[in-house]
C-alpha cells in the first residue's frame, strides 16, 4: 500500500525533487549529461498523481516554466542586433530540447489529469507557452532581421535559419503571411506554384514588409523593442 502523500509532503519532498530536475532540463546545452534519476523523478509523478495532486503539480509545472520563459525573453530583449537571432535559436532549441524531456517525464499526469480532465495535451500546453510568453514577444524584431540576414550571404548559417523559420512555422503557422517568400524557402508547399512573372512581385513584397516594419520602428533599440512586445502581448 502506497504511504499517504499530504499537500504538505507534496510542497515539502516531492514537488522540490521535480523543480530541480525541470530547472537541469530547461537550463542544459545541447549535448550536456545531466545527473539526474529519471526514474526516481518518473516514479514521483506517478506517486503525487495517484494521490490526486495532479492539480497542484500541473499549475507548478506552468508557473515554473513560464517564470523561465519570462527571463529567457526577458534575456533576449537585451541583446544587441548582430546577436539576437542567434540567440533566439538557442533559446528554441534548448527549450524544445527540455521538452523532449520533461513530457515523457509528466507522462502519467498527462494522460491522468490533462487529457482526461482538462481535454488538452501537455506538449501543446508547453509549446503554447513559448509561443506567447517568447515568440509572440520577440516576432517584430526577429523578422526584419532574418529578412536582412537571407539577403546577406554569411550573416547566419543556413542551419540557424532552417531552424527558425521551421519553428516559427510549428509555432504559429499564420506567421507565413508576415514573409510567404521566406518561409517558402524552407517549408514546402506553402506558396502557390510560382509563375516567373510574379517572382519579381514576391521580392517586392518582401522589400515592402521590410520597409514597412523599420517605418514602425522596429529598429530602434531597446525601447521599441520592449513596445512592440507589449503590444503584441495584448493583442
Amino acid at each position: 500500500v502506497m504511504n499517504v502523500i499530504t499537500i504538505e509532503d507534496y510542497k515539502s519532498t516531492y514537488w522540490p525533487k521535480l523543480d530541480s530536475a525541470i530547472d537541469q532540463l530547461l537550463t542544459q546545452s545541447p549535448g550536456d549529461y545531466i545527473p539526474i534519476s529519471y526514474e526516481q523523478i518518473y516514479s514521483c509523478v506517478y506517486k503525487c498523481v495517484c494521490q490526486q495532486h495532479s492539480e497542484q503539480m500541473y499549475s507548478d509545472l506552468i508557473k515554473k516554466i513560464t517564470n523561465h520563459l519570462e527571463r529567457v525573453s526577458k534575456e533576449l530583449q537585451a541583446s544587441p542586433p548582430d546577436l539576437y537571432i542567434e540567440r533566439f535559436n538557442v533559446a528554441l532549441g534548448q527549450y524544445m530540447g527540455a521538452l523532449q524531456s520533461i513530457v515523457p517525464l509528466f507522462i502519467y499526469m498527462n494522460k491522468f489529469y490533462i487529457e482526461t480532465k482538462l481535454n488538452r495535451d501537455l506538449k501543446d500546453d508547453l509549446i503554447k507557452l513559448f509561443t506567447e510568453h517568447v515568440a509572440e514577444k520577440h516576432i517584430y524584431n526577429l523578422m526584419p532581421l532574418l529578412l536582412e540576414a537571407q539577403s546577406t550571404p554569411f550573416q547566419i548559417t543556413p542551419s540557424t535559419m532552417a531552424n527558425i523559420v521551421k519553428g516559427l512555422y510549428t509555432l504559429r503557422p499564420e506567421w507565413v503571411q508576415m514573409a510567404p517568400a521566406l518561409f517558402s524557402k524552407f517549408i514546402p508547399n506553402i506558396l502557390p506554384p510560382a509563375v516567373e512573372s510574379e517572382l519579381q512581385e514576391y521580392a517586392a513584397q518582401d522589400q515592402k514588409l521590410q520597409r514597412e516594419l523599420m517605418q514602425n520602428g522596429f529598429t530602434r533599440g531597446d525601447q521599441s523593442r520592449k513596445r512592440a512586445g507589449e503590444e503584441l502581448t495584448y493583442s
